[in-house]
């Protein structure tokens, strides 16, 4: 078994606050039942559908330690960790934007962070070919500082910052296809040649002021920062012509040891919180591009860090594509929503304005 799953089920444990959506609850706001569209459910039955379909018996699945204080310091301060433990000893709260947490929600952060860190690391040392870490809550949105977006710790960039203490790589890609800008990734190495980080995401969705094609990087991190922001409608065929004429040749040119996504399911069409019109099938072959690429250019490692998707009833469909294509299992969850999502008419109209889209975007790279 080549392909690693990392997961923990105190990650579903993770509870948000008094939410209504992405509003907190409060005086004209009515509670709603689930509260932060950001729950454990679409992630726990991702898991199960890997159980009942027999995909999990083609994957290692295994769990791990839990990030440590000397892993997360090397990318957060202490100030920042000491506020989080102490709201969360204190029964929880909120100390950013739109990321509430409940009693625990420190260790249970730090556990989904560490499910990164094995899993990288396990890719690195050779002993998975690839890894999936089915990590909660996320971690792209988070800042050293400041926690957004649902979003914690900042998982990938922890992931990272111990491989490099531990001298098992030196460069690093992380592309990022979760339909909202990865901006706390960004923020972290935007100053560093060492990772390249790119993103593919609904332009100006969440968060609306960032992730501008024209915001490449500053210092030794010029040109080492790469946004594609998409309209929304983009679809299958536009993710995967993106991916091929813009994504994949940056990360081609940068040459990484190891090539880690982003992997968010919120472009998927019946996603509350996305407006991409992707399908599952648009997911598989996003990871059969990018597996081509990590076989061409850092010996086939691959690791898929979990982040957003809000559709309790397709992320798993989608999650057991990306998995299936990662394990070359031939167990397959067929698409529940084929019949409806994959039917988009042609639209000659959209479909010149999106590839001048794309054609602008490579003639300001080139």
């Amino acid at each position: 078994m080549t392909t690693g799953f990392f997961w923990d089920e105190r990650c579903f444990w993770h509870g948000g606050g008094y939410y209504a959506g992405m509003l907190p609850v409060a005086g004209l706001v009515q509670p709603l039942d689930g509260g932060l569209p950001e729950n454990p459910e679409s992630k726990r039955r991702l898991k199960n559908l890997l159980e009942m379909t027999g995909l999990a018996s083609d994957l290692a699945m295994q769990g791990a330690d839990p990030a440590t204080q000397a892993d997360l310091r090397r990318v957060h301060p202490q100030s920042y960790l000491d506020a989080f433990k102490a709201l969360s000893d204190a029964n929880g709260g909120e100390l950013g934007r739109r990321a509430p947490f409940g009693p625990g929600g420190y260790e249970i952060a730090a556990q989904s962070a560490g499910l990164a860190k094995a899993a990288l690391a396990a890719v690195l040392d050779g002993s998975r070919q690839n890894a999936y870490a089915l990590s909660r809550p996320p971690g792209h949105h988070c800042l050293p500082d400041m926690p957004n977006g649902f979003c914690l710790l900042a998982n990938i960039a922890i992931a990272i910052e111990a491989a490099r203490h531990t001298k098992r790589a030196v460069r690093f890609a992380v592309l990022d296809w979760d339909v909202h800008h990865g901006n706390g990734t960004e923020a972290i190495f935007y100053d560093r040649d060492d990772v390249l980080t790119v993103s593919l995401h609904q332009d100006r969705n969440y968060p609306m002021d960032t992730g501008g094609f024209d915001d490449r990087g500053v210092g030794a991190g010029l040109g080492y920062n790469l946004n594609i922001p998409l309209p929304p409608g983009t679809g299958h065929d536009g993710y995967r012509d993106a991916m091929a004429r813009l994504a994949l040749p940056a990360i081609r040119r940068f040459a990484p040891d190891v090539l880690i996504i982003a992997c968010g399911f919120d472009a998927a069409a019946n996603d509350p919180l996305g407006r991409m019109l992707a399908h599952q099938g648009t997911f598989q072959a996003m990871t059969q591009q990018v597996m081509a690429l990590a076989d061409d250019v850092c010996d086939g490692r691959l690791v898929m860090v979990h982040e957003g998707g809000y559709s309790e009833t397709y992320v798993p469909f989608c999650g057991h594509a990306v998995l299936q294509e990662m394990a070359g299992s031939q167990i397959t969850a067929p698409d529940p929503f084929g019949d409806v999502f994959h039917l988009r008419q042609p639209d000659a109209a959209f479909d010149r304005f999106l590839d001048q889209h794309i054609k602008a975007l490579e003639d300001a790279l080139a």
